[in-house]
């Protein structure tokens, strides 16, 4: 039985509260015991990410990952081994530089975390960034590993999310910027030659958001085509690539946080729309295979020809050739959105409790949040935990405004097709 997202969140704060107190000392001991022997710390040289539950960050911690290796690090990511797909969009680390943990069961958990702690010594990494909004769990991997430069978000004189004393360079997490740029000063505060407080007084340039676009193989791209052409005909429709668009309606977003979901009846009025103004056009509903009833809810009330239910019809991998194929899509507020940043496509993200003034996509994207006084109510000082029950920030969001952003995309779209 796989642990949920609240039960981790229960370990976190009564398990990882008191485990972080007994680990500061400990921790400021080695560290003391370090500086006595040690010579002055070089630049990072084996440098270690920590994300472990967001596969969207996983996209979105790229340019900071890039940033690392222009420096010549040599880089190793530990993340969830359910998330580890997300790592393989751009393939920034390499494979056997990718740790992962089984967070499926409470013994794998602990078994693959006791593990970490001894590979990571092996490896000899020399730096470690957290890149997790003030948990506790990835706290105790930062100070538990080894590593002598350890930098992470730190809350100074806030109050809030307490995990213990495990940095050795404390960043001020900054909510008013976008968290790629937040990512970027930890990449700036594990460099200095000059310990900051707080870390990072430097300011980042737009320009430095710049995320990689994913090598497409052609043979993969074509078998995705096909695949696409072939369930089409089975339902009695002619689709030919190039001479329909491809419109993509991603309904779901995962349970770390459902209140950022839109209701299924909206996107089956959602797909009405777009079949009334684009008849020719073929829309996939798409999803992960786990997704499949919770679609076909979707596409069933919808009951358009054109539009067919695609949960689980592509692999993870097969993600950015079908985005390529495509010319717009619509989500809510989850990994598709980012994975998409890495292909051409376009598309329109729906917020609610969350701002896409930190998390927006940065590829071809526009955000559509209904600007309640009430969000964001979930923040890194909340554990991203929100009381509410009753989403009015996704219900305030209507389908006319979704259907103008959407052809918005897709004249943008024949424009670029047209030059």
């Amino acid at each position: 039985m796989s642990i949920s997202v609240n039960t981790m969140r229960a370990i976190d704060h009564w398990v990882g509260v008191p485990l972080c107190a007994l680990a500061s000392p400990v921790v400021a001991l080695m560290d003391g015991v370090k500086n006595i022997f040690a010579r002055s710390p070089e630049a990072p040289r084996k440098l270690l990410f920590i994300e472990l539950s967001e596969m969207g960050s996983a996209i979105l911690v790229d340019p900071a990952m890039r940033n690392a290796q222009a420096r010549g690090a040599e880089l190793f990511f530990l993340i969830f081994k359910s998330n580890r797909a997300s790592l393989t969009l751009l393939n920034t680390v390499k494979p056997e530089n990718i740790f992962t943990i089984d967070s499926s069961s409470l013994g794998g958990l602990i078994k693959d975390t006791l593990k970490f702690l001894l590979v990571a010594r092996k490896h000899r990494i020399d730096t470690v960034i957290d890149l997790e909004l003030f948990s506790r769990f990835t706290a105790l991997l930062t100070g538990l590993c080894g590593a002598r430069r350890r930098v992470g978000y730190h809350i100074f004189h806030g109050e809030g999310l307490w995990r213990g004393f495990m940095l050795t360079r404390k960043v001020h997490y900054n909510p008013h910027i976008h968290i790629t740029k937040n990512f970027l000063s930890l990449i700036h505060a594990a460099f200095a030659k000059e310990i900051e407080v707080p870390f990072s007084k430097i300011q980042i340039a737009d320009s430095e958001v710049r995320l990689e676009q994913a090598v497409i193989d052609p043979a993969v791209l074509s078998k995705v085509r096909e695949r696409i052409e072939k369930l089409s005909a089975t339902f009695g429709i002619s689709f030919k690539q190039g001479e329909q668009r491809l419109i993509l309606v991603n309904p779901n977003a995962s349970d770390l946080l459902p209140q950022r979901r839109w209701a299924q009846q909206r996107f089956s009025e959602l797909i009405q729309g777009l079949n009334q103004r684009y008849p020719n056009d073929l829309i996939l509903i798409t999803g992960s295979p786990a997704e499949f009833a919770y679609v076909e809810k979707v596409r069933a009330v919808a009951n358009v020809k054109n539009a067919l239910n695609f949960a689980g019809q592509v692999s993870f991998a097969e993600l950015p050739p079908l985005y390529t194929l495509s010319d717009v899509m619509v989500t809510n507020d989850s990994g598709p959105g980012h994975f998409s940043a890495v292909t051409p496509l376009r598309t329109v993200v729906l917020f609610g409790p969350e701002t896409p003034a930190l998390y927006g996509s940065i590829g071809k994207s526009i955000a559509i949040t209904a600007n309640l006084a009430c969000s964001p109510c979930v923040s890194a000082a909340n554990h991203r935990k929100t009381p509410c029950h009753d989403n009015v920030c996704m219900q305030a969001i209507t389908v006319a405004q979704v259907l103008e952003k959407m052809s918005h995309q897709l004249n943008e779209a024949d424009q670029e097709r047209a030059h």
